[in-house]
């Protein structure tokens, strides 16, 4: 029985480890061929070693799967061009962007420093940026040729960016603004014949056992909710022809459940239809937050 993203071929960053890994399995498993791209760097970004993600290709060839490895840097311009060039000449073309890959550097808002703020920006945000980009370039060039083009682009989230997370603030503000560039993606790329989408995972990796220990405690019988293995199928089905009506949305994903976030929607609203006096605002807002649904709270607060 064919699998179903049987053929297409995917790049996910960051695919050595966590939920990377499980992505990688998963998408072999269902017939995709798969590039691992991992530069092996420390959960802050230190270091390099190629070994992790050599094993994991390794993994996929032994159950009679496609994939290879790729070590180079998703911040870097001209490497993440190299990333798609060398996946096309592999396996003749290029479906699916996974951008996987990130650094955290937890730090209080009062403690941050500029050079921890520009590194998580620089692989969260640039990271995300570079691959796609150029998978777009790509696929544009496939479409202007009249090859049919049924592509996607996968990005990462988290809860940290949808509602804040405290001694996040770098991680969360970049995530923030991976959802709305997910959304931009979608409403401009559409016409191409490419999809966005994006996940705000919960899942046990090296990201997330240190910050919720105890929530992210593995389990000895019953349902493992924070296998990363649970969140694989959402994002091989996001990655199949099967998806190709989806697209603009953000999926919170935990254990068997499959959410779609709502996003921002107006609230409640004054509207005088005349110039406001200072001495009046304070009135109407206080009615206005009387009214309005309560916020999710900030994770840790």
């Amino acid at each position: 029985m064919m699998g179903i993203c049987e053929g297409r071929t995917v790049i996910i960053t960051g695919a050595a480890r966590g939920l990377g890994r499980s992505y990688a399995l998963a998408f072999a498993a269902e017939g995709a061929n798969v590039v691992v791209n991992d530069i092996g760097t420390s959960l802050g970004g230190e270091g390099r070693d190629t070994s992790a993600a050599d094993a994991v290709v390794a993994e996929i060839i032994a159950a009679g799967g496609q994939a290879m490895a790729n070590y180079d840097d998703v911040t870097d311009w001209d490497a993440t061009k190299r990333i798609v060039e060398a996946t096309v000449a592999r396996f003749g073309g290029l479906d699916v962007v996974v951008n996987n890959a990130g650094i955290v550097r937890d730090r209080m808002f009062v403690s941050a420093t500029p050079e921890e703020w520009d590194a998580t920006m620089h692989v969260h945000l640039r990271g995300h940026f570079c691959l796609a980009r150029h998978a777009v370039d790509y696929w544009r060039a496939q479409q202007k040729a009249g090859n049919p083009v049924d592509a996607r682009i996968i990005n990462t989230t988290s809860g940290a960016g949808l509602q804040g997370s405290i001694a996040q603030a770098a991680y969360s503000t970049a995530k923030g603004g991976i959802a709305a560039l997910t959304l931009v993606q979608a409403a401009e790329l559409g016409r191409y014949g490419i999809t966005a989408n994006a996940l705000a995972p919960s899942a046990r990796t090296r990201m997330t056992t240190g910050a919720f220990s105890e929530k992210m405690a593995e389990v000895t019988e019953g349902f493992d909710k924070q296998d990363p293995d649970n969140i694989a199928p959402t994002v091989v089905w996001l990655g199949s022809v099967q998806s190709k009506h989806v697209t603009g949305c953000v999926f919170e994903l935990e254990g068997g459940r499959i959410t779609i976030e709502d996003g921002w929607h107006l609230g409640p609203t004054v509207d005088q239809d005349a110039k406001w006096d200072p001495a009046n605002v304070g009135a109407a807002v206080d009615a206005l937050l009387a009214d309005r649904k309560a916020p999710r709270a900030v994770w840790g607060s």
